[in-house]
C-alpha cells in the first residue's frame, strides 16, 4: 500500500545524473566571462540551486553580469550539455512502478522550463508526470518552493490530490521548500547533496529499492 498518494520529485540529481553537462557548461561560461574556473568538486555543488543565485553567491558576479552569464550558460547547455546526462541507474523502473500504483506524480525542478523538457523529451520520462513544474525560462521564478507551489496549484486544477504528500529530492533546496508547504521530503544519496543535507531531511534512502520501500512500492528490477 502507498505511503503517499501524491509524490514530487526533483528532476538533476534525483532522477538524471545531468552532472556532467550541468558542470561543463559552468566552466564553458566562467571562462566565457573571464572568470576563473574552480574544481569540478566545487563546481558539483552548483547542480541543484537556482543558476543566478550560483553565480552570485559561488562565483561572486556582480548582479550586472549574471544576465550575460545566464545567457552564455542557456545558449551552450541547450546546443550540448543537456544530453551530457542519463537516467540513474533504476529510477525508470521506479517511475514505471509509482505509475502503475496509482499515485499521483508531479515534477518539481528548479531547472528552466526549457532544458527539463528537452531532457524529458530526451529519455521519454514526460508521460510518467501528471503535472510538469518548473522554473521560468527567464529564471524570474525559480525557487524551489515556487516550484512545489506551482506544482501543487497544477495538481489540484486537476482535481488530483496533495493532501498526502511527499518531495523526492537530493539537496537541501528540496527540503526547504518543501517546508514551506508542510510537505515531508525523502532524499537520495546518490544525488549531489552531503550529510548535513540529508540530515535535514524527514528520511533519506541509498538505493531504488530503498526508496520503493519507503514509499511502499513493490521492487521488481526488471
Amino acid at each position: 500500500m502507498l505511503t503517499y498518494q501524491t509524490v514530487l520529485l526533483d528532476l538533476d540529481g534525483t532522477l538524471v545524473d545531468s552532472a556532467p553537462g550541468i558542470v561543463s557548461t559552468i566552466a564553458f561560461t566562467l571562462q566565457e566571462m573571464g572568470h576563473p574556473v574552480p574544481p569540478i568538486k566545487d563546481l558539483l555543488r552548483w547542480v541543484g540551486p537556482p543558476l543566478p543565485e550560483s553565480f552570485a553567491t559561488r562565483a561572486k558576479l556582480a548582479p550586472a553580469d549574471i544576465p550575460e552569464a545566464i545567457r552564455i550558460y542557456r545558449a551552450r547547455y541547450l546546443d550540448v550539455g543537456a544530453y551530457d546526462a542519463k537516467v540513474f541507474d533504476g529510477m525508470g523502473v521506479f517511475l514505471r512502478a509509482l505509475k502503475d500504483s496509482g499515485a499521483t506524480i508531479a515534477l518539481a525542478t528548479s531547472k528552466p522550463t526549457t532544458p527539463a523538457s528537452i531532457m524529458l523529451e530526451h529519455f521519454t520520462l514526460a508521460p510518467y508526470f501528471d503535472v510538469i513544474a518548473c522554473a521560468a525560462d527567464d529564471e524570474s521564478r525559480g525557487r524551489k518552493d515556487q516550484v512545489i507551489e506551482d506544482a501543487l496549484t497544477g495538481l489540484r486544477a486537476k482535481g488530483l490530490p496533495t493532501d498526502n504528500c511527499i518531495m523526492v529530492g537530493d539537496r537541501i533546496h528540496d527540503v526547504e521548500g518543501a517546508e514551506v508547504h508542510n510537505i515531508d521530503t525523502i532524499m537520495v544519496r546518490w544525488g549531489y547533496g552531503g550529510p548535513a543535507e540529508w540530515d535535514a531531511a524527514h528520511t533519506s534512502v541509498d538505493t531504488p529499492r530503498q526508496l520503493h520501500q519507503a514509499l511502499g512500492l513493490p521492487f521488481n528490477q526488471d
